[in-house]
This record gives C-alpha cells, sequence and structure tokens, in this order.
C-alpha cells in the first residue's frame, strides 16, 4: 500500500531540488535555514510524542556545530559529509551518557536540567578562547565526500534539503513502529505501559539519543550554511527556546508540521526584524499566542481539520 505521507514527502523534496537552481541566494539561504532547524524541531516534535519537553536541545546543537566546526577549524576537515557525521556521532554520544540520568526524571524537572546542561556547555564555550570564546570562529566547505564544490551555497542549500525529507521519512516510519507507538503510549499512562512489561526509561532513552542526533545533524548543517559558530546562537537558552517554539507553531501531529512550522517561523521572524526591529520579540510572542488560543494543535491542526471536513 502506498503511504501518501512519503509520497508527499519525496514530491516536495524534487520540487524543492528542481527550484534550487533558479532561487536566488537569498531565497536560499532563508530556506537552508528552515531546513536545519526543521531537522532539530522533528526531534522535538518526538519528545513531545513522549511526553516530554526539552529546553536544552541548544546542547546538542551546539555539539553538532562545533564538532563540524572543529574539524575544520583544528583538523583542516572541510569536507560537508564529514562534519555532518561528526555532529550527528558526537551529540548522540553525549546523548547517550546524559541520557540514564535525564530517562529518570519527568515535566519540569526533565525540561530544566536539560536547559541547565545546556547552559553548562554555553559557560564552557565562553571560557573557551582555543575556540573563539564569545566570538566563535568561522569556517568553510570545499567538498562534499572528497568532490570539490563549485557552487557550495547551491549544494549545501541541495543536502540540506535531502538530509532533512529523509530524516522526516525516517521519523515518519519510526512513529508507525512498535517504539513510535509505546512513546505516544508512555505520554497517555506511563503506568500502564511499565505494567504491559516495557521498560519506560529504555524507550525515553532511545528516543532522547535520537532528538540528540538530529540536533547535531541540524547545528553541522547550520555551520556548513552559515559559515560561523559561536556560543549565543548555539548553546545559549534562547536558541533552545526557538526549536521549542517551532515545535508548538508546527505540532506534532505530522512529520512535515516541525518542517512546516519552522519555515513560517523563519518567516514571521525576517518580516518582524526588517519591519519592526525595536519589537520583533514582541511580534513573535503574539504569533505564539494566537497560535495556542486558536491552533492549540499547531499549524498543522489546520490540514487535519480540512481533512476531516473533506
Amino acid at each position: 500500500m502506498i503511504d501518501r505521507t512519503v509520497v508527499a514527502l519525496v514530491v516536495v523534496l524534487a520540487a524543492l531540488l528542481a527550484a534550487g537552481g533558479v532561487l536566488p541566494n537569498w531565497a536560499l539561504s532563508y530556506a537552508s535555514v528552515s531546513l536545519y532547524t526543521g531537522i532539530v524541531a522533528l526531534g522535538m516534535v518526538l519528545m513531545i510524542r513522549t511526553g516530554l519537553v526539552s529546553f536544552g536541545q541548544g546542547l546538542y546543537y551546539a555539539l553538532g556545530a562545533y564538532s563540524a566546526g572543529t574539524l575544520v577549524h583544528v583538523w583542516k576537515i572541510s569536507d560537508l559529509l564529514a562534519m555532518l557525521v561528526a555532529g550527528c556521532l558526537v551529540a548522540a554520544l553525549v546523548a547517550f551518557v546524559l541520557g540514564f540520568l535525564l530517562a529518570r526524571y519527568r515535566d519540569i524537572f526533565f525540561a530544566m536540567l536539560s536547559l541547565a546542561f545546556s547552559m553548562i556547555l554555553y559557560g564552557l564555550l565562553v571560557k573557551s578562547s582555543e575556540l573563539g570564546s564569545t566570538d566563535g570562529f568561522g569556517l568553510s566547505v570545499k567538498t562534499f565526500a572528497g568532490i570539490e564544490l563549485e557552487h557550495p551555497r547551491l549544494v549545501i542549500f541541495s543536502v540540506a534539503c535531502v538530509i532533512a525529507f529523509t530524516c522526516a521519512i525516517g521519523m515518519h516510519y519510526y512513529f508507525k513502529s512498535h517504539l513510535g507507538r509505546v512513546a505516544s503510549a508512555i505520554k497517555d499512562n506511563e503506568l500502564r505501559v511499565e505494567y504491559m512489561g516495557t521498560s519506560v526509561k529504555r524507550v525515553i532513552h532511545i528516543n532522547y539519543v535520537i532528538s540528540a542526533a538530529l540536533a547535531g545533524i541540524g547545528g553541522a548543517l547550520m555551520a556548513g550554511t552559515i559559515g560561523h559558530v559561536d556560543p549565543d546562537t548555539t548553546a545559549y537558552w534562547t536558541t533552545s527556546g526557538e526549536f521549542v517554539f517551532i515545535s508548538i507553531f508546527g505540532g506534532s501531529a505530522s512529520v512535515f508540521a516541525p518542517l512546516l512550522g519552522s519555515a513560517i517561523f523563519e518567516a514571521v521572524r525576517t518580516f518582524a526584524l526588517q519591519y519592526f526591529p525595536n519589537t520583533w520579540q514582541m511580534t513573535l510572542g503574539v504569533t505564539m499566542l494566537l497560535v495556542i488560543m486558536f491552533l492549540p494543535g499547531g499549524i498543522w491542526s489546520l490540514f487535519t481539520r480540512a481533512r476531516k471536513a473533506a
């Protein structure tokens, strides 16, 4: 049986790749930012489906970005594929270790503890002169899988598209798997899941590692796209807050939701910065309030309602 969600994802991916060759540079930059933040938001949606909200996703976003940047800055490896692998593995490894502790906590305790770890990393990065302290450092991508890049901006955009939609397809199938369904059951009634013989801590631990790996990939893509990493735009609590914002904004009913939420969020922020530079945060706040009041299920709930009404 054909999975309509997967078909839709492939169609949108093909459309974006086809449009990449004609889009202006500003549009490529906007789309790339939306894609790598959307990847991080995918991991956030997984945690939300498990009944948990992480306010420290910037920890793994920063680890992914700094792992990619360190390859260039220290090891002189400017290959985008190597940067993505490094960012994913480092983030997943740290999450695996911290997950043994975090899987024991729930609700606000989980949220605040995850935030605390993110701010610890922020403090370490700010104090590290080798990594540029508060200024961070620049980097450049020269190859992908050993192939020289003639048009880096277009290649990075294309890679971001493929990775984002591949992650979305993977998460779609994961949500439909046993572990994905158990995650939703944990959110509804954790005690009953334990009675059925499934380890809640184990499932949360696995989901936490997957979420961190996605954040690491997003951070590495960010480093390659922007060409610069610094603590304020990666590990600071406001960055983690943006990922929570995007996840709530888009909703968690579909893997399309975080990608759509990220694109709309970046559009609103760009508009607010251009026309309301002194009060752009308030514009974002009002937008979030309107979504919570009228679309508590996120932007994607509009499509869900339309489908039910059809």
